[in-house]
């Protein structure tokens, strides 16, 4: 283990931020370790938010219980803002204009969800990124009779289907061919859609949203670019996000192409070109074996990403590459994903059951990902496999 290392900063308290200060620990180090979020609340889970939590059914979505940061020597300063960096005098800047030096800096923050420019504010109108968004989304929720979710990924399809539950009439608009066609491909896609509309889920793919119909400031409505307008109380904009990089401007921190999804480009174990400087999580762009430097937005990826970081800033040995694995719980499925899918891939379909189904994705060739809905044992039997062909770091 490196001795030089007496501070670490890492500026992001989720769940990323989180295990690189657990792998730290868990490595040996002894140092001071500091875990700043600009949030009030403490580490929290993500994935219950659109699901048990905005159903109701928690309300504890907490990572570690108080006591953990103490016992773990974490200074954890909350509701504390970071907006900007000096590198090369080793120093962070808060919102109050106070400044923290470090020795290594780990960069956390994460994302911000998007949205659509121009649509006006009106109550019922909703993004899903924080505790704090998903709680005013829980309260709207007892009152909504129908609900529009703008956007088929992950999110949106996982509050339809928490929205059903609670008895509202749902419609789900995607400007893609099917939902999750993005990540998983339209031949997936449609098995998804096919799923939802079981479900009494209008599933309206290949159109937009052009605006809201907006009365006394509350939604009432949305009008599509294909021309049809859908009655609505409710409506959650989940479109995907933005790496939340905003502060590291002039920085000379490397960010990739916003084009290519943006984030902090590091290497394969989340070093920076700027010496001292690290990235995890949602927020970093590590290398992709497309050739380009990408963000995973995956929960397992946070935590695999963070063992290695740790090792990688400690001089240990590092973990062994494990292969991407993210899962999607949707009505009474699970939805896994074992790999890399690409929308380019060959899809072979090979059960079909309905509700439940299980594909393999082949790129020149060799298998490269399975995606299977309530098939656990058979997608994660391929584990071995992947990790054969395709091993991800």
């Amino acid at each position: 283990m490196s001795q030089s290392v007496e501070h670490v900063l890492i500026v992001g308290a989720g769940l990323a931020g989180l295990r690189t200060a657990e792998e730290l620990r868990r490595a040996g180090y002894e140092g001071e370790l500091t875990l700043i979020g600009d949030e009030d609340r403490a580490p929290y889970d993500r994935p219950p938010l659109s699901k048990q939590f905005v159903r109701g059914q928690t309300d504890d979505t907490a990572l570690r219980p108080v006591e953990f940061y103490a016992e773990q020597r974490i200074d954890l300063r909350l509701g504390t803002a970071v907006t900007g960096v000096d590198t090369a005098a080793r120093q962070v800047t808060l919102a109050d204009g106070s400044t923290l030096d470090y020795d290594q800096l780990v960069l956390a923050t994460g994302l911000r969800p998007r949205r659509i420019p121009g649509l006006p504010e009106a109550t019922g109108v909703h993004v899903l990124r924080s505790h704090a968004d998903a709680a005013r989304l829980r309260a709207h929720l007892t009152e909504a009779r129908q609900a529009v979710v703008v956007g088929g990924g992950f999110i949106g399809c996982e509050l339809a289907a928490s929205f059903r539950a609670h008895g509202v009439a749902v419609t789900l608009v995607e400007p893609q061919p099917t939902p999750l066609a993005a990540a998983l491909g339209t031949e997936v896609g449609e098995l998804v859609a096919r799923l939802h509309r079981a479900e009494g889920v209008d599933v309206r793919c290949g159109t937009g949203v052009a605006g809201l119909l907006v009365e006394d400031d509350a939604v009432r409505g949305v009008r599509c670019s294909d021309g049809s307008t859908l009655d609505a109380d409710l409506v959650v904009i989940g479109i995907g996000s933005i790496p939340a990089t905003d502060w590291l401007a002039g920085s000379g921190i490397p960010l990739a192409d916003p084009a290519e999804g943006g984030g902090v480009i590091s290497d394969e174990t989340g070093r920076t070109a700027v010496d001292g400087v690290w990235a995890v999580g949602d927020v970093a762009a590590w290398p992709h074996r497309s050739g380009r430097n990408k963000r995973v937005e995956h929960w397992t990826n946070a935590g695999e990403q963070a063992k290695t970081l740790a090792c990688a800033l400690l001089g240990a040995e590092l973990p062994p590459p494990q292969v991407s694995y993210v899962w999607s719980d949707q009505y009474d499925l699970k939805i896994q994903v074992l790999g890399l899918p690409a929308s380019a891939d060959e899809v072979r379909i090979i059960e079909d059951q309905g509700r439940k189904f299980l594909a393999h994705y082949f790129r020149s060739g060799e298998l490269v990902a399975v995606v299977g809905a309530g098939m656990t044992g058979k997608v994660m039997k391929m584990r071995a496999r992947l990790t054969e062909t395709q091993p991800v770091s």
